[in-house]
């Protein structure tokens, strides 16, 4: 399949703005320029969402986080829940780069979102968002019902980093109970520091993520070698993923990250999990952060949110 003509269009401008490469930059200018570059292809705030910043306990201190919920909601009515956590290879991104992306899964699946702005690296390296995570999944399902959410069941979700991110809540929600996750959204995600793959190989270059910038991630984030192989950096290679709740991965084909996502869903249908697929072969990776320039993040974001929606539903049911 050939890339998106749209795709190409912005891949030229941004090779032709003379922007640099990431992993040419040090963490915080990466950070800003990440906030930059991201705004314009966001697209507008959606004023039919509504959304509140907290702060709530964490393993080292308080953690921000960013509820949404439908305007259109019924007051009173306990919506599904989705814990989500952002991409931007554990070094940037927070919850401002990935507001409208969240704004349009609440909207389109009737979810309350929460959006955690976990601790990055190098400042905080591996596991330390993790556990960040953690227990921002656990608090979003202790306090559902305060933030007008139904917590019987919950959805964890990311993109990218953060899909690496929800694979792994959803790996430790099973073994260490105390949070009933539903479904697992995983967009475009990294699950293997060690891959090396033919997409890796194949979209090494030009298409947004680079192969040196996803090197530069994983040396910021965890340097230590032996730390690589570890579930909870890379969930491809727990023991098992059997018994982990419903998934869906959309993927993209010109992204590096093409093979690892393929991988796992291929592991969880072997493992038993049932799993949806859904790969656009003319998208790069980062594509669904671009709704305000692209139909396809439109169509994939609802498409997600509706995911979400139904899997808790007919699971509460």
């Amino acid at each position: 399949m050939a890339l998106d003509p749209t795709v190409r269009k912005l891949l030229d401008m941004a090779a032709a703005s003379g922007r640099p490469a990431i992993n040419s930059l040090p963490p915080h200018e990466a950070r800003q320029m990440m906030r930059d570059t991201r705004a314009p292809v966001q697209g507008p705030v959606l004023d039919s969402v509504a959304s509140e910043d907290r702060r709530i306990p964490g393993p080292a201190g308080e953690i921000s986080v960013r509820i949404y919920r439908p305007r259109s909601a019924a007051a009173g009515a306990k919506l599904p829940l989705l814990v989500y956590y952002h991409g931007g290879g554990w070094v940037i991104g927070d919850i401002e780069t990935h507001h409208t992306m969240c704004q349009r899964l609440s909207e389109s699946g009737e979810l309350v979102v929460v959006s955690v702005d976990y601790r990055l690296a190098p400042e905080h390296r591996f596991p330390a968002c993790v556990d960040d995570c953690w227990a921002a999944t656990v608090w979003s399902a202790a306090n559902a019902a305060s933030i007008g959410a139904e917590g019987s069941k919950v959805a964890v979700g990311g993109d990218s980093a953060g899909g690496n991110l929800a694979a792994v809540m959803a790996l430790m929600a099973r073994d260490r109970g105390g949070v009933d996750v539903g479904f697992q959204l995983l967009l475009y995600p990294a699950v293997d520091v060690l891959a090396n793959t033919g997409s890796l190989a194949r979209n090494a270059d030009g298409y947004l993520l680079t192969r040196e910038a996803m090197g530069w991630f994983y040396d910021h984030y965890i340097p230590n070698a032996a730390d690589r192989s570890d579930w909870r950096a890379s969930p491809l290679r727990a023991r098992t993923l059997a018994s982990l709740p419903p998934a869906m991965i959309i993927a993209a084909g010109f992204d590096p990250l093409l093979d690892e996502a393929r991988a796992y869903a291929d592991r969880l249908a072997h493992d038993g999990v049932t799993v949806e697929y859904v790969e656009y072969g003319s998208m790069i990776h980062g594509f669904l952060g671009m709704p305000g320039v692209l139909p396809q993040a439109r169509r994939g974001l609802a498409l997600a949110g509706q995911a979400v929606r139904e899997a808790l539903v007919a699971g509460a049911g």
